[in-house]
């Protein structure tokens, strides 16, 4: 590789070097559980952010329709959507170790410290935090249907309680999943809002527990 495109990778994390601490990420392992909407917005931004071990686990393949609601580009429709983002975290960054994983989540994974939850049913949900909640020092959960998200994250007692409240019955839930109505943006401000609580963390500073932000409306409601 030449020296100029050495330096360009040396450099690419200057002007959030006063934001993120580096160090902390450089010892830490991500798990996406998910790669839809949400996740894959939050897995590029975190390849961005300059996480540097990610695992991805979805066992869903990209469709036309995916272009537009997720990001996925139209060479990517019909393949296996972890493998479409690797190619793109690999696009930002070769030497991130990825760990892509085509199929459904099972309590028998190793999975990182750090999860990001971005499935679409509450169910599934439910049946991933009796497993993890006993193993994440991270926990974040993004939710989006249409122009509303919600954004749960859970990183001690406390959060993890809250959390537990939240996985309601799934007939409790609005019909249909998450997945069946969204766009593009609201997905990227999840994401976004998912990775700047997980630099909070990083930080050693507190976390909201629960945010909610209706678009439509113009409401933002945050909890601790």
């Amino acid at each position: 590789m030449p020296s100029g495109n050495l330096g360009a990778q040396e450099d690419r994390f200057t002007r959030q070097s006063e934001l993120v601490p580096r160090d902390r990420l450089a010892d830490l392992s991500v798990a996406v559980i998910g790669v839809g909407a949400i996740g894959r917005q939050v897995a590029l931004q975190l390849a961005a952010l300059g996480v540097t071990r990610m695992q991805l686990i979805d066992h869903d393949t990209v469709e036309h329709t995916n272009r537009t609601t997720q990001g996925y580009l139209i060479g990517d429709v019909g393949e296996a959507k972890v493998t479409a983002t690797a190619r793109a975290i690999a696009a930002i960054d070769p030497e991130i170790s990825v760990e892509a994983i085509a199929e459904c989540y099972r309590p028998k994974l190793v999975t990182a410290p750090v999860v990001f939850c971005c499935v679409d049913s509450i169910a599934t949900r439910a049946a991933i935090w009796r497993r993890e909640q006993v193993r994440s020092e991270f926990w974040c959960d993004g939710r989006m249907r249409g122009e509303v998200l919600r954004v749960l994250t859970a990183t001690d007692e406390r959060g993890r309680k809250q959390y537990g409240q939240s996985l309601f019955a799934a007939h409790e839930a609005q019909r249909g999943s998450c997945g069946t109505a969204g766009t593009l943006y609201t997905a990227s401000i999840a994401a976004g809002l998912m990775v700047a609580g997980f630099v909070r963390w990083l930080r050693g500073q507190g976390v909201e527990g629960d945010v909610s932000l209706n678009l439509l409306a113009g409401e933002l409601v945050v909890g601790v």
